[in-house]
């Protein structure tokens, strides 16, 4: 059974209402209640705030401050090197070179450090070359250069740089060994 639109309309108007006027009188109540209660609850605080002296209480914001430490802070007393290995010697930062017996470039792109040598001596036995150096055998790789220096001065070593030695590259053609220009044909006698 349908009711008229004139009843149906009634009907929702009068439920609407009584909702719309119980959900603001509920939501004025719980308000005031709120601000009521706010204004009546005491302040809490912090024991250990209210005990501390002002000398106090700025030391331990100190004391949760970053620590901050020069960036160029010698390292070399805690790395365990012997100072008369290290304060009297030089390192050499260099470019290795490519190897003459390969078309390769593997070894070409880092650079690495190299203490200047010393101690060296050649076994009576076999002939092998011997030392009592402990950074003889110090291989160290950068990808820059700047990093090999920045390493350099981290640890307090006196350092100087090799610049690569760019090769330049001529141009060849087979061809050219049979050419009637005097100066590109080369002499086979």
């Amino acid at each position: 059974m349908a009711l008229p639109m004139s009843s149906c309309s009634k009907f929702y108007s009068i439920l609407t209402k009584s909702s719309v006027t119980t959900n603001a009188r509920w939501l004025f109540i719980t308000a005031a209640r709120n601000t009521y209660e706010k204004k009546n609850e005491p302040v809490v605080k912090d024991v250990k705030e209210v005990l501390l002296d002002s000398e106090e209480k700025k030391q331990i914001e100190k004391l949760q401050q970053r620590i901050t430490v020069p960036s160029m802070a010698p390292i070399s007393c805690i790395t365990g090197v012997p100072e008369e290995h290290i304060k009297t010697r030089l390192v050499r930062i260099f470019k290795p070179a490519k190897n003459p017996m390969q078309s390769g470039t593997f070894n070409t792109r880092k650079w690495k450090l190299e203490f200047e040598t010393r101690e060296r001596w050649e076994n009576p036995l076999m002939g092998w070359s011997s030392t009592g150096d402990p950074l003889s055998n110090l291989n160290v790789q950068f990808s820059s250069q700047e990093e090999a220096v920045a390493f350099c001065e981290k640890n307090d070593w006196p350092y100087y740089i090799d610049e690569p030695k760019e090769s330049s590259f001529k141009h060849k053609s087979y061809g050219a060994n049979f050419a009637w220009n005097k100066r590109t044909r080369v002499s086979t006698k």
